[in-house]
């Protein structure tokens, strides 16, 4: 399934409780179970005011119609092309 990262502007996101973080991952949770195994959260970083989203879905429609239904901004979807890390620079054999 391909990978998206979501870019969600949301002004001082950074200063949420993690009460007001619970609620706003329950909400997607309950989105997701209503939505099917076509799309999964992995995990999201939340900095000053963007929260930066990485979800496996079937596809780019999948990530806006959560979005939608969970009430939250999905203002720049991108496809993951390929996945990097130290390990890349190691020579194969």
């Amino acid at each position: 399934m391909p990978k998206f990262v979501i870019e969600r502007e949301m002004p001082n996101v950074g200063n949420l409780t993690q009460e007001q973080l619970q609620e706003a991952a329950q909400t997607s949770c309950n989105v997701l179970m209503e939505m099917g195994p076509q799309i999964q959260w992995i995990h999201s970083y939340v900095t000053d005011n963007k929260i930066y989203c990485i979800y496996n879905a079937t596809d780019e429609a999948a990530i806006k119609k959560h979005a939608e239904s969970a009430g939250f901004p999905a203002d720049k979807i991108s496809k993951v092309k390929a996945i990097i890390d130290p390990t890349t620079a190691e020579a194969t054999v």
